[in-house]
């Protein structure tokens, strides 16, 4: 079905409207937020150069402002603050709305550096950390926990160096002091493995149990080095081999608490995500990334289960990862306005008096478009729109892709390809776990309010209106983000290599300061060039109305 071109006039007077409202950091009328975060998770074995890979999309009104955290020492018997409501604060000094919940004892010695995101994501040992809120069944959650996931992420990328290692103690600090927060996903990966950590709290105290304060309910399962894998907002983890330790991992207390809550009859099959969730182990996004990586396995969408992992036909290139991360899906089976493409006919004036007609084919809005226009449309006509969570997502306040190479020094070998706003429509930046300085702007959160002083918002404004008109925007966009993900690929190879030989020498601070300044550069070249962008899609919208 093609939507009728009678009513192309109200389209574009809709989405100019509907585009002023969505450059707010949150839409309120935009319900797809309960689906917030995508991480795809690469073995070293199914990347094209040995690394390991996880990510994230933060697809919410979480901050968007980001630091390099200093190391912190702490002497035998210290003890440090858990807080609840960082996820929405304004700078890092910003204390509003922020709740001490309680005390943990400190590691006594050194903590490590990290870049602390919304969700802590990289320390200076190559450890790395992806999240997806999975949610799972109301009933599980337990306020009286002590800890939320980022506070979780936080303190295991201050101690550990490991993913099993961060898994444990992330486990067994849950496990005692209680967790707090819905069901989460964090894909935590170090520069040898990466594996997939589901975590639930363990609801009300029951009378007469042996358990007489809130728990958790965790458990974790590797990706196998030739696979890849993903987590977006659904629980996935299935049968629990306890015998396995080299690919499982759980809660001490996992059988105990799962038979005494109903959950589990203690004598069949121990499948986690039948126990903590009533949904489907997958939706679009998990079939849409296995399949694409592995068309030869012939996943079906209407299965009831897909693989927890699969082997790629072909090995996995950040390049590729960065491509599924602007995945709208368009031209296949999921494509949102495949309906909604209209020819025009068009004249251009040659010359004086002589004019040349032709048919145009049009598609005025994206997939970017606002629920209230997608309404319209079905109201119009219904079914033309449907809609679809995709990767990419207009509501999204950060993303990383984090690469670890466990041949490199951990200064350079850990990297984190980040970006501001929509993944779609932004470069990426490169940040070494090695750095201890971030750009301009970058500690200022752009959600609360419009902030010229917020990084994010030299790229989100222009983001959006390139939104308002992206069939004609699209061609100047596009090109631009794979033209800098190029120049970033071989300038990051370069950079790397000196700064190793550098650090071979004894030279780590002259090689760390070489890295501030890279990642200063290249951000300050994609700022000013999106900045610059934007007076020009400013013009086309200007003569498209």
């Amino acid at each position: 079905m093609k939507l009728k071109p009678v009513i192309l006039a109200t389209i574009f007077a809709f989405v100019a409207l509907s585009l002023h409202a969505q450059s707010y950091p949150f839409n309120p009328y935009d319900e797809d937020y309960s689906q917030s975060c995508t991480s795809i998770m690469v073995g070293r074995l199914a990347s094209t150069d040995g690394s390991v890979m996880t990510s994230h999309t933060c697809d919410s009104n979480y901050r968007t402002w980001l630091t390099i955290e200093k190391r912190k020492k702490y002497g035998a018997g210290q003890t440090e603050p858990v807080y609840w409501g960082r996820l929405h604060t304004e700078e890092p000094f910003d204390v509003r709305n922020l709740t001490k919940k309680g005390e943990i004892p400190a590691m006594e010695g050194e903590t490590y550096s990290f870049l602390n995101v919304a969700y802590p994501c990289l320390n200076e040992k190559q450890l790395a950390i992806g999240e997806t809120t999975t949610e799972g069944k109301s009933e599980l959650r337990n306020a009286d926990g002590l800890f939320l996931i980022e506070e979780l992420e936080r303190i295991a990328l201050e101690r550990c160096s490991t993913a099993r290692d961060a898994i444990k103690l992330i486990g067994a600090l849950a496990e005692e002091y209680g967790y707090g927060d819905y069901g989460e996903c964090l894909t935590i990966a170090d520069k040898n493995e990466v594996w997939h950590f589901e975590i639930y709290g363990t609801g009300e105290v029951r009378k007469g149990s042996r358990f007489t304060k809130p728990g958790a309910l965790w458990a974790a399962q590797r990706i196998p080095d030739d696979h890849v894998g993903i987590s977006a907002n659904i629980p996935r983890i299935g049968v629990i081999d306890f015998n396995n330790p080299d690919y499982f991992l759980y809660g001490s207390t996992l059988k105990e608490r799962t038979k005494e809550m109903g959950l589990w009859d203690g004598k069949g099959e121990f499948k986690f995500y039948k126990m903590v969730s009533d949904s489907k182990p997958f939706s679009i996004r998990e079939y849409f990334v296995l399949n694409k990586l592995a068309p030869s396995l012939n996943l079906k969408y209407d299965a009831e289960e897909l693989p927890f992992s699969v082997k790629p036909d072909k090995k996995v290139s950040p390049e590729d990862m960065f491509a599924l991360y602007r995945e709208t899906y368009d031209g296949t089976e999921f494509d949102q306005v495949k309906n909604l493409y209209v020819e025009v006919d068009r004249r251009v004036k040659i010359s004086d008096g002589v004019y040349k007609d032709y048919k145009d084919t049009i598609c005025p809005v994206s997939t970017f478009m606002p629920n209230d226009l997608r309404a319209l449309f079905n109201k119009i006509q219904d079914g033309v729109a449907p809609r679809y969570r995709t990767i990419a997502a207009i509501q999204c306040s950060y993303s990383h892709i984090i690469q670890l190479r466990n041949w490199l020094p951990d200064e350079v070998g850990g990297i984190a390809y980040f970006a501001f706003d929509n993944p779609a429509q932004t470069p990426r930046i490169p940040i070494y776990c090695g750095e201890t300085e971030l750009p301009d702007g970058f500690d200022v959160c752009g959600q609360h309010r419009y902030r010229e002083d917020a990084a994010i918002w030299s790229y989100r404004e222009t983001n959006r209106i390139a939104t308002i008109n992206w069939h004609k925007t699209r061609h100047l966009l596009e090109p631009l983000v794979l033209d800098y993900q190029k120049v970033m690929m071989k300038e990051c190879r370069e950079i790397e290599k000196k700064a190793a030989d550098l650090i071979k020498e004894g030279k780590k601070d002259e090689a760390v300061k070489m890295l501030n300044e890279f990642t200063e550069f290249f951000e300050s070249s994609t700022r000013n060039s999106w900045k610059t962008l934007k007076g020009e899609l400013w013009t086309i919208f200007a003569r498209s109305m």
